[in-house]
């Protein structure tokens, strides 16, 4: 609330400056303009009107300087790329005025978004509507970790948590075959049940984690510990680009991409990572081949969702970049699956939200912590993880 509270004070106290500095120059310009022409106070005592004017001017810059450092240290949606335009351009007449506004009304938008989500909460609290029968386990996708200060899933699991929920990370490998990671999540499910005593968990997966969740459930011995599955994003029929690329791509040259990735991975905490096979595993020929050999396991729910981009500008890097490839090969898509690709299980679950932005395969996990218009992802967790609680999971 603090945050906000800064946030709000900066937003107002550039409005303030607006205000002012516009009063300042109608009284200067009138004063300058009527007869005889000239400023009245200049000829008067021409000493008094320069240090009234510096004092003015030293006033209205110093509002400013407070308001724009206090909505640059506190206001979140402004991002990377609008505090460089704003330091770039803040010299730059008519152009500084746009991005000020555009900064101003980004403040406000955040404020007034942020406020209502801490009222929601507020007010259900009681209700704890996120509190399952069994613990949630979150799996990341491919070429990510679990880290403590730098979450996977941005700003969705302290929202589930504070509507009930308890949550487990998967800590595997953030490349490695299918079998492989499987075995790490399978091993992770163990664990998780030693320590807290639960029966089952609920876990929900992104992307490549989708599959390996599916192969640990079938292949792995824990069948019978997990409750549900709920894919988000996940390539079920594979990447038909990431097969193209694999076959184009001379083999040197995936060789040495790859030991790179191994070296860093390995330093960050994977055990023995491997980047091709997980690439490689990512294909539509591999996916197609392991949903022939395994199968759902009855008795475990299991549901998918998936999103799509509607222009490439939708997405941040790399995705703004990888959606026409993957369109050409995939068609519709968030960026890196193809739409054909996400639907797996009894119930299946399309974003489609107003507008030309879409969706993207970050914007699904919060990647960007970014206050999407017509998608509250917060929210869309918190619903998803009410209805698991309301069929009994």
């Amino acid at each position: 609330m603090k945050r906000l509270n800064a946030c709000k004070a900066g937003s107002v106290i550039l409005k303030i400056f607006l205000i002012t500095t516009c009063l300042f120059i109608c009284c200067y310009a009138y004063d300058l303009f009527k007869e005889p022409f000239g400023f009245s106070g200049y000829r008067k005592s021409p000493a008094g009107f320069i240090a009234t004017l510096i004092l003015v001017i030293a006033a209205e810059v110093i509002v400013f300087w407070i308001g724009i450092i206090l909505v640059y240290i506190s206001c979140n949606q402004l991002g990377i790329k609008w505090r460089v335009l704003g330091a770039v351009f803040g010299l730059v007449p008519i152009v500084h005025l746009i991005l000020l506004f555009k900064i101003i009304s980004t403040a406000d938008a955040e404020v007034k978004f942020e406020k209502a989500k801490i009222k929601l909460d507020e007010s259900r609290k009681d209700k704890q509507i996120c509190k399952t029968q069994y613990p949630l386990l979150m799996v990341h996708g491919i070429f990510f970790r679990d880290f403590t200060h730098l979450n996977y899933w941005g700003r969705i699991p302290e929202e589930l948590i504070k509507n009930g929920a308890t949550i487990f990370y998967g800590e595997h490998n953030s490349s490695a075959s299918v079998a492989e990671c499987a075995a790490q999540l399978a091993s992770k499910i163990k664990e998780i049940k030693a320590e807290t005593g639960c029966e089952k968990v609920n876990v929900i997966a992104h992307s490549k984690g989708g599959l390996d969740m599916r192969y640990a459930i079938a292949k792995c011995g824990v069948a019978e510990d997990v409750a549900s599955l709920t894919t988000i994003n996940t390539p079920h029929r594979g990447c038909e680009f990431a097969e193209y690329l694999l076959n184009k791509v001379p083999e040197s040259q995936k060789n040495a991409i790859a030991k790179a990735y191994n070296a860093g991975a390995a330093k960050l905490g994977d055990v023995n990572p491997d980047f091709l096979a997980g690439v490689t595993d990512l294909t539509h020929s591999a996916c197609m081949k392991m949903n022939e050999e395994i199968k759902d396991v009855p008795g475990v729910y299991y549901q998918s969702v998936g999103s799509f981009q509607s222009r490439p500008g939708a997405g941040k890097f790399p995705l703004n970049m990888s959606y026409l490839l993957v369109k050409y090969f995939d068609g519709k898509n968030d960026g890196l699956v193809g739409e054909k690709s996400f639907p797996w299980g009894e119930k299946f679950t399309m974003l489609e939200p107003k507008g030309k932005r879409g969706i993207s395969h970050g914007d699904m996990i919060d990647l960007n912590r970014e206050n999407i218009k017509d998608f509250d992802v917060r929210e869309f967790y918190v619903e998803l993880v009410s209805d698991l609680k309301n069929r009994g999971f």
